[in-house]
């Protein structure tokens, strides 16, 4: 939906930015996510899709892809976020490479915004 109209999505982001949102690119690395769409998207974090993360761990090629994505976000000041993550050897590898977020089921499985109150409240008292 971006891609059809670019320069209103930019508006839009850095309107959105401007109010203390933060962005993230999802996907990175595969779809429509380009190196020119850092320089154009005022955005705070890349997510390296799940297809990535899936075999880290095994693959090579998976592993040197997430460890270029993490570097290149660094140097971009840009926080990354590994998603998908299912296994305690994904979340090791992730970690050793830099990464700063790591959802997935392995840390807490999907749940309602009520039972997510029920866990936030139960944790701050």
């Amino acid at each position: 939906m971006v891609m059809n109209d670019v320069e209103q999505a930019i508006c839009t982001m850095h309107a959105l930015a401007d109010m203390g949102i933060r962005l993230s690119m999802d996907d990175f690395g595969t779809g429509y996510s380009s190196l020119s769409s850092l320089q154009k998207f005022p955005i705070h974090a890349l997510k390296i899709d799940q297809s990535f993360v899936k075999d880290v761990t095994s693959n090579p090629n998976d592993q040197a892809i997430s460890k270029a994505i993490i570097g290149l976000a660094h140097s971009l000041r840009l926080e990354v976020i590994a998603e998908g993550i299912e296994r305690p050897d994904q979340l090791a590898c992730l970690l050793s490479l830099g990464c700063e977020k790591r959802p997935g089921v392995l840390l807490q499985r999907p749940m309602s915004a009520q039972a997510a109150m029920a866990m936030f409240l139960s944790r701050s008292s």
